[in-house]
């Protein structure tokens, strides 16, 4: 059977500021019929760039692209190129069309000409496969990040692509919504035989692909099975990416027990090598418990205990109830009872489902939304209070939005940093001196970046231009509303490095994110949030602890803590344990098995 995309040295080049701009330089890559392939490479290093080329978005510089027999080039084969490949980009604003879900679901049908009666059914099925059924009367704009991503996934599955490609999809969906869009597309690709192209910067997301294909400079660097790449440890970071904790795990054990296999993937299969090994050594199936090897956790109900507030809080809301478009008939109650404390100095983690409520929660915490029900008290201003100076609070409080782009609208990076310090009636030199400051604080070079267009940043880059337009204002809090979501690894850790270096210099953080694993090297308290409640809270380890509870809220905790728990419910680690972080799998897995090798 032909391949049903062939890609032959290709090249594409970029106009930027009146500067011609390498994205890709000779790429040469062939994709079979019902192949799952998943892209990988840092920011900039032209992965969307070939993505937009698979559809026909993007034409060749030089060389071709043939989608089965077409040429990219021709245009009079745009609409069947574009009927065969759908494409789901890593914004949802820049793809939903209609003001209502379900329209927008129907309109790509609509414009193959589909007829109606099979329109509603791919429009039912299409809404079933992404569990937003519910949704399908709501105004679109109304959705949240990670519920519009799904909206968009819907419109591109409704019209039945051969080949769909996926461009960092999955990135603003939280954890269970994660697995549920990688479920649907590997049944999309086994099932039906739909060939899948995934743009990711989530190595978990590369493990059921038949094929990761790397990109550094517009080149391919780096192909094969994943069992195969994510072995080279070493090389991946040399590409600025990381292997999954998983294959970390695994191949630290095989450095100190050379019997043990290093070519690992997933939780469970690093947890059946560990009971594997431990019981070819001892003949017993566990140490503690009267668990099975690898029987699977029951799910105790969820418990929700009073949360204490703590002493002295800085931040706190208490029983917080707002709704959007309320005393309309579009009314929506978005939080019901949010309560969250914040210390001076902490850094305060805040996790929840897709449409759980966290980012309407944040926002209370510098006033942009004032409490409908219960009490806010922002450092010592009660919210609640009819006359309050919220121009001052806001200064205190530093908000850094989802999404870089809505916060970036001044021409250039300078004039954006600087827009903030002015409105305070600053003068020039301290305006100057404040926006140096705070773009070497999230290192923008202020020379290199001041006029930089603001349009032309990477998407790290832009992130960190939004975090020194917040800190200009020198806050004493800083919220920041999934940070680093959308960045490459190296990315994440350099936005990291720097957001912690503020915490160093004694800035109070609260963090909104999906990434467990980040949350969970950083985060000294969590809250949980489901359905615009707050539901849990504690310590890292605490909450993680709880991974049973966890999944039934749409999150998970980090593959680390799943690991163990599977090793708990074996016997083979003690109950009470706190396992939620690389190191500490690595010393305490391996205590085990040094344990049982040496006796």
């Amino acid at each position: 059977m032909p391949p049903i995309i062939r890609i032959e040295n290709l090249h594409y080049t970029y106009q930027r500021e009146g500067r011609a701009v390498s994205a890709l330089g000779g790429v040469d890559l062939t994709i079979e019929q019902g192949e799952y392939i998943v892209l990988l490479g840092h920011n900039g290093s032209g992965k969307s760039t070939l993505a937009k080329h698979l559809n026909a978005l993007l034409l060749p510089t030089t060389g071709d692209v043939w989608v089965k027999t077409w040429n990219t080039r021709v245009s009079a084969h745009l609409r069947d190129i574009r009927s065969t490949v759908g494409m789901v980009f890593q914004h949802p604003d820049n793809q939903i069309v209609a003001s209502i879900v379900e329209e927008d679901v129907a309109f790509g049908p609509e414009n193959l000409g589909v007829p109606r009666p099979e329109i509603l059914r791919r429009v039912d099925w299409a809404l079933d496969s992404v569990e937003m059924q519910q949704y399908r009367q709501r105004a679109a704009h109304q959705l949240s990040g990670g519920q519009k991503q799904r909206i968009c996934i819907a419109g591109v599955l409704a019209m039945q692509p051969d080949v769909l490609v996926l461009d960092e999809a999955t990135a603003m969906l939280d954890p269970l919504g994660r697995s549920e869009v990688l479920a649907i597309v590997r049944r999309l690709n086994r099932e039906q035989g739909v060939t899948i192209v995934a743009v990711t910067h989530f190595m978990r997301e590369a493990v059921d692909a038949d094929r990761v294909v790397i990109l550094d400079q517009g080149r391919i660097a780096l192909a094969g099975p994943p069992r195969e790449i994510f072995q080279q440890v070493d090389r991946l970071r040399s590409l600025h990416l990381d292997a999954p904790h998983v294959s970390e795990l695994a191949i630290a054990l095989r450095r100190r027990f050379p019997a043990f296999p290093a070519n690992l993937l997933t939780p469970a299969e690093v947890a059946d090598a560990v009971i594997g090994y431990c019981q070819a050594r001892t003949g017993e199936a566990g140490r503690q418990g009267e668990d099975a090897p690898g029987k699977p956790l029951v799910n105790p109900p969820i418990s929700n205990p009073p949360i204490s507030p703590s002493p002295h809080p800085l931040i706190s809301l208490d029983h917080v109830a707002y709704w959007y478009m309320r005393g309309t008939p579009l009314e929506v109650q978005a939080v019901s009872d949010i309560t969250l404390d914040v210390r001076r100095g902490e850094i305060v983690g805040v996790i929840g489902h897709t449409g759980s409520g966290k980012s309407t929660a944040i926002q209370h915490l510098n006033g942009l939304l004032r409490p409908h029900a219960g009490k806010a008290v922002i450092l010592g201003i009660d919210l609640n209070a009819p006359e309050i100076d919220l121009r001052a609070l806001r200064r205190r409080v530093g908000l850094v939005f989802q999404l870089p782009e809505a916060q970036l609208f001044e021409q250039f990076v300078g004039d954006d940093v600087a827009y903030g310090p002015r409105k305070l009636g600053l003068s020039r030199e301290e305006v100057r001196a404040r926006v140096r400051q705070a773009m070497e604080t999230v290192g923008l070079p202020f020379e290199e970046f001041k006029d930089r267009l603001t349009f032309t940043l990477s998407g790290g880059q832009m992130r960190r231009a939004a975090l020194a337009g917040v800190l200009a204002l020198q806050p004493e809090v800083l919220v920041l509303d999934e940070p680093t979501a959308g960045l490459d690894p190296e990315a994440r850790r350099q936005l990291m490095r720097h957001i912690l270096a503020l915490h160093d210099q004694g800035m109070t953080l609260i963090i909104v994110s999906h990434n467990m694993e980040e949350l969970a090297e950083v985060c000294d308290r969590l809250y949980v949030i489901s359905d615009g409640r707050t539901v849990m809270t504690g310590t890292p380890g605490q909450v993680f602890n709880r991974a049973a509870e966890l999944r039934p809220l749409g999150l998970d905790a980090p593959d680390v803590t799943l690991i163990a728990d599977r090793l708990k419910a074996a016997g083979w680690l003690p109950p009470e344990s706190e396992i939620y972080k690389l190191p500490q799998a690595v010393e305490a897995i391996g205590a085990v098995l040094a344990a049982l090798t040496h006796a």
